[in-house]
């Protein structure tokens, strides 16, 4: 992470005459590549997909929960809907429980987890600052993009491995 565009274009031009082919680099930021052009997944998009996946057998399961339940119980909460209204009524209530499942569990697990670390750079290119990476699995490659970048003192330099 680079603090702005120039040392971003310097870093990117530093990379490209040293011999690394520019299929290997990018530049994340305003102006460049978006976060998600990049591949860095939005943890509200993945928090919002973990909620319908888990809502899609949540619910079901919650109305069957919930009608069985009054079955078995045989509350009479609302007397005038009688029996076959107060089990309708339980099973609603359990698919509301299990909605409310899905949205909390389902959607804070993908909120928490679904990042896979990317929030910090989101918030980093939210701020104006630029990504400057190297995809490349050698080892030689990457060494040589590792000492390039450090004399740009960047925020920060990591490496994965995918």
């Amino acid at each position: 992470m680079v603090n702005d565009r120039i040392q971003a274009e310097e870093a990117y031009t530093a990379l490209e005459k040293s011999g690394i082919p520019t299929t290997q680099l990018s530049i994340v930021g305003k102006g460049y590549q978006t976060g998600d052009e990049f591949g860095f997944l939005d943890p509200y998009q993945q928090g919002k997909k973990g909620a319908i996946r888990m809502a899609i057998w949540l619910i079901p399961f919650g109305f069957a929960g919930g009608y069985i339940f009054d079955l078995i119980t045989g509350l009479d909460t609302f007397i005038w809907a009688g029996d076959p209204g107060n089990h309708i009524i339980g099973g609603l209530c359990g698919a509301i429980g299990g909605a409310m499942g899905s949205v909390f569990v389902g959607g804070g697990v993908g909120l928490s987890v679904g990042s896979e670390g990317a929030l910090p750079y989101r918030k980093s290119l939210n701020e104006g600052k630029y990504l400057v990476a190297v995809k490349t699995s050698d080892i030689n490659t990457r060494n040589q993009a590792t000492y390039i970048l450090q004399r740009f003192n960047p925020e920060t330099l990591q490496g994965y491995e995918q």
